[in-house]
């Protein structure tokens, strides 16, 4: 094989584009895996870094894209992600295809070291449709948690998305039906369902023995016609923590007045306190003279144990009278995707909101007399933006996030924060 054309190959095989992807040898991409990794050991390295400028609205200001701020910035240069993924294969040669899948994969930034992915996959190869997973991996919901990204086309995922699920993965254990034959019949379908830990790495270990089964039915892109494909999917996290103390809180109304409401009754201690999330999305494609148009679109509903001052799992037993906060949570985003002129050239928008609490609106927080945080605010986030693919290893991406925040009764929250965002980032991937 020539360097040139090899070098070609290794840029299309070496990065999923979604983080959980498996080797399909039945189609030329995986025939061609199966020929350079016998040719190279069965191993292959690849990655990405994303260093980036970003400009805030005002110094200290809090958001998901890539972090609060400095209390005395508004602007920053940062490596937002620098990945490095090992991947071994066997493929036997006797076989039907690949028997086992070894990942490793860190991070390494100006802010440290971290492990995202390590992580086992053994394949049934009589049939051809089971495979069994285990180890830290991304857990098996929602599209865009599942985009890779060194894929996505918006700089970071939505509010939501990082604030259910911090970093994606979780130790666990899953089977996955994906038939890997051309003519079987179920082909388009994919079932993830798995167990696991539940605090993921927002916490250095599990800190109760309840587990999360979560569960994902996939319809992969199907053609509608020459230049139309349609994907959707649903998925199901049923879980929960496990009380150490007697205090639980919700809302309630109380004199007309809504507010949380402790229950403390002694029988609490011990029970589980609710993660439960419900998610349908769908992928809309159109082929087009210079390229695609696309829409994506994701609705997340359910409930979710947080704390007082946060929504977000708690990454260690709260303790005392801090007690959990359970509030029943929605989200969704939209894409919409256009090629201009050339693949090279693509605008995006992105519209995402996240309601930690769908039981309280903007006059019910601060209200004189309640204890309700900051933590129940509703975010709705509009994102534009325009990548430029200059190689098959590089893009450029500007990308601007206007963030609006319900207004409320809380002081420092009376009007919307000053917290918009300006990304300008360079991508590199091998």
């Amino acid at each position: 094989m020539p360097l040139v054309a090899l070098a070609v190959l290794l840029c299309q095989l070496l990065h999923g584009q979604y983080l959980m992807d498996m080797v399909d040898t039945t189609k030329d991409m995986g025939k061609g895996m199966l020929a350079l990794y016998n040719r190279f050991d069965n191993i292959k390295l690849s990655g990405y870094i994303q260093p980036q400028f970003q400009v805030g609205e005002s110094k200290g200001a809090k958001g998901f894209a890539g972090g609060d701020f400095a209390p005395n910035s508004n602007n920053r240069f940062m490596l937002r992600r620098s990945r490095v993924r090992f991947d071994y294969i066997n493929f036997p040669k006797a076989g039907n295809g690949p028997s086992l899948q070894f990942v490793f994969q860190f991070d390494a930034t100006e802010r440290g070291v971290n492990v995202r992915d390590v992580w086992g996959r053994i394949f049934e190869n009589k049939f051809q449709v089971f495979a069994f997973t285990t180890g830290l991996f991304a857990r098996p919901f929602s599209y865009e948690l599942n985009l890779s990204s060194g894929d996505r086309e918006s700089p970071e995922r939505g509010r939501m998305s990082q604030i259910l699920m911090k970093t994606e993965r979780d130790m666990g254990a899953m089977i996955t039906f994906d038939s890997r034959k051309k003519n079987n019949k179920l082909k388009f379908l994919k079932i993830d369902l798995g167990v696991f830990n539940g605090p993921g790495l927002s916490s250095l270990t599990d800190y109760d023995s309840h587990k999360d089964i979560i569960g994902r039915i996939t319809i992969k892109p199907q053609s509608l016609g020459k230049k139309i494909t349609f994907g959707a999917a649903a998925s199901m996290l049923y879980g929960g923590l496990s009380q150490n103390t007697k205090y639980v809180y919700t809302t309630q109304t109380f004199n007309g007045t809504k507010n949380f409401i402790v229950d403390s009754a002694a029988t609490n201690t011990g029970n589980i306190a609710p993660r439960k999330y419900y998610g349908v999305d769908a992928q809309l494609k159109i082929k087009n003279r210079v390229g695609y148009t696309e829409f994506r679109a994701e609705y997340i509903t359910g409930k979710q144990t947080g704390s007082a001052v946060t929504s977000e799992t708690p990454g260690i037993s709260l303790t005392g009278n801090e007690g959990y906060y359970i509030r029943k949570f929605s989200g969704a985003y939209f894409y919409f995707l256009q090629h201009l002129g050339s693949k090279r050239h693509q605008i995006a928008i992105k519209y995402d909101w996240y309601d930690p609490n769908t039981e309280l609106k903007g006059d019910d927080i601060g209200t004189a007399g309640t204890t309700i945080s900051a933590a129940n605010i509703k975010y709705n986030t509009l994102g534009f933006g325009y990548i430029y693919y200059l190689t098959e290893n590089a893009k450029l991406v500007l990308w601007y996030d206007k963030i609006t925040n319900e207004k409320t009764n809380l002081t420092g929250y009376k009007d919307d924060l000053k917290d918009n965002v300006f990304t300008c980032r360079v991508q590199y991937r091998f």
